[in-house]
């Protein structure tokens, strides 16, 4: 015996649920006479009456109650089957933690251009100062703000040395011009918390002895005190990489032509075991694009 047409079971199933043909062709998008007729044939196919036709309703026969299970369960398979085939796979999902510094002032302003590269690829950014425990978090990889990477089990690549320059808006530097190091004693210099001896390595290697290195409002990370100069409370000094942006368009400038390079730089970091990874390979890839260096020409440390 042939099997019932799929039409004719999605049909039987409808008017079962509905009890009535004329709300199964609504739901179906038929006429009711089409519904009529597929229920017609399919009794005709299994040669035994599966309603008991009313008035404005239709009732199942002892026969389709016990026929309508084994249909809706069919039809139920057959739906799950069809969306397994139809689905577009999931999203790999790449777990990223950043510097605040780092992430706030350079990645997020880029982020959309990795997302626009690699749709398959799911970001979520967090900012955090803490070292990232790889094996106790869902972290796939980081970027810290160190002087060096030594942890086994890590690949680590140096991706942008700290070059410390003072920043100020324009509006600033119109109130009080900056002609010399010394200056600065005029306006207020912005801190941010963590790198608190910033300032005292910059004026001490200028030579500017005359400038109280520690005064001055004082914020948690590099991110705020960048907005602190932007809105033009003062100078702070901070890493070039993170305000490439703003010096370009002129929201901020540089009043000193004079860069003090530390020992501390902005390194990425994932496990050894993870290298592989085609979205981890992915990000490296497009990150070294962007700070302008290769894959070879980044520095490696690896566990030995």
């Amino acid at each position: 015996m042939h099997l019932p047409p799929i039409n004719a079971l999605r049909t039987f199933e409808a008017a079962a649920r509905h009890g009535s043909f004329k709300k199964a062709a609504e739901g179906l998008h038929m006429t009711p006479s089409a519904v009529s007729h597929q229920i017609k044939a399919l009794e005709e196919l299994l040669g035994t009456a599966l309603f008991r036709r009313a008035t404005r309703k239709v009732h199942l026969t002892d026969t389709g109650r016990a026929y309508l299970p084994a249909v809706r369960e069919a039809l139920e398979l057959l739906r799950e089957a069809t969306e397994r085939i139809t689905a577009k796979p999931d999203k790999a999902v790449l777990n990223i933690s950043a510097a605040p510094s780092f992430a706030v002032g350079w990645l997020m302003p880029r982020l959309s251009a990795f997302q626009v590269a690699h749709p398959e690829i799911e970001t979520r950014l967090s900012a955090q100062i803490e070292m990232v425990d790889f094996a106790d978090s869902d972290i796939d990889l980081a970027i810290r703000h160190t002087a060096k990477v030594d942890t086994p089990g890590l690949v680590a690549h140096r991706l942008m040395e700290e070059e410390l320059i003072p920043v100020a808006s324009p509006e600033l530097l119109a109130r009080q011009p900056l002609r010399n190091q010394d200056d600065l004693a005029k306006v207020q210099l912005i801190h941010a918390v963590p790198r608190m001896g910033r300032w005292r390595s910059w004026l001490r290697a200028m030579g500017a002895d005359k400038v109280d290195a520690e005064s001055g409002p004082k914020f948690d990370h590099d991110a705020m005190a960048v907005q602190a100069a932007l809105s033009g409370m003062g100078v702070a000094i901070v890493n070039r990489g993170l305000v490439e942006k703003q010096l370009a368009d002129g929201t901020l400038v540089a009043p000193f032509p004079h860069d003090l390079h530390s020992d501390l730089a902005f390194w990425l970091v994932y496990p050894r075991q993870r290298e592989a990874d085609p979205s981890i390979q992915a990000f490296r890839a497009w990150l070294f694009e962007q700070v302008g260096q290769t894959a070879a020409g980044a520095t490696d440390l690896q566990d030995a």
